[in-house]
């Protein structure tokens, strides 16, 4: 299928790579030169406007915020959309998930709601996991892309359904994250070597994905390799608090990681690797 995927960042450019390696026709579109570099080293061909993209049957968008996927809108609705099938797979929220997919509907497009988790490595492998939302017979027509990436779970008719359950998602990753990074700390605070106690509890009970992810990245450098910044997680620990107010839900433990990716951007660590947050309990 014709593809034109928006955003080709750290998770966006593997994700258009698989597409590629899939056998279906690549265009990305990124408005930083250095992505495009990376992209073009990857083999993917990219622009830096959606304008300037080949008009495409499907576009995946994989932007990072609300505003930019609202910015992306405002530019895309120059164009004639018309039968075009949008899939959302970024982590948006579901208010502005609904609201763009209102504008790009009235515009003649097709908007499927499918954010994706399972990070860089998973992006890699083709091995996310896709949270589809929408029309079932619209979702079986752009399958063939959305199985090139990972496993495939339709959620709801609805859109926002999808945006909705990757909330809850974000809310256990931006705890586990800091929970991890807190652990860490309190064992070398304890006079152990943070290291050996990872290799001996993360294959237990105590064990999480993102305890054996990150947590080896923790132990590394400032400058260890970004997959997520630090930024992503203020980003989407606040779409989880603001979800969580909007419905009256109590979320005390999220409010807590929040603040630690705050405190973390606020040392001048937004765009390091969201592992960083272990360096808010240095002492």
């Amino acid at each position: 299928m014709s593809v034109v995927f928006v955003g080709t960042g750290a998770i966006g450019l593997p994700m258009a790579v698989q597409l590629a390696e899939a056998g279906h026709e690549v265009t990305g579109v990124d408005p930083l030169p250095a992505a495009r570099e990376r992209a073009a080293s990857a083999g993917v061909r990219t622009v830096g406007r959606f304008t300037e993209a080949p008009a495409a049957v499907v576009v995946v968008v994989m932007v990072a915020t609300p505003d930019q996927l609202a910015a992306l809108v405002d530019e895309a609705l120059s164009r004639d959309l018309t039968g075009h099938r949008w899939v959302v797979m970024s982590t948006v929220g579901p208010e502005s998930g609904r609201a763009e997919a209102a504008r790009l509907s009235e515009a003649g497009a097709v908007v499927l709601d499918v954010p994706v988790t399972g990070g860089v490595a998973r992006a890699r492998t083709g091995e996310l996991t896709l949270f589809a939302a929408g029309d079932p017979g619209e979702i079986a027509a752009v399958r063939p892309v959305l199985d090139a990436l990972g496993t495939v779970r339709e959620v709801g008719r609805a859109v926002g359904d999808g945006q909705a359950i990757k909330v809850v998602n974000q809310h256990l990753c931006s705890i586990h994250i800091v929970a991890a990074a807190e652990a860490l700390s309190l064992a070398e605070s304890l006079g152990l070597d943070p290291g050996a106690v990872l290799g001996l509890v993360e294959q237990g009970a105590a064990g999480s994905w993102m305890l054996s992810d990150r947590g080896p990245r923790m132990l590394a450098g400032t400058d260890v390799e970004v997959t997520s910044t630090i930024g992503i997680f203020v980003k989407d620990s606040s779409l989880v608090f603001e979800a969580a107010r909007s419905v009256g839900a109590a979320t005390p433990l999220l409010d807590i990681a929040r603040d630690r990716y705050q405190q973390a951007a606020d040392a001048g660590l937004a765009t390091r690797d969201d592992s960083r947050v272990i360096e808010t309990y240095l002492r």
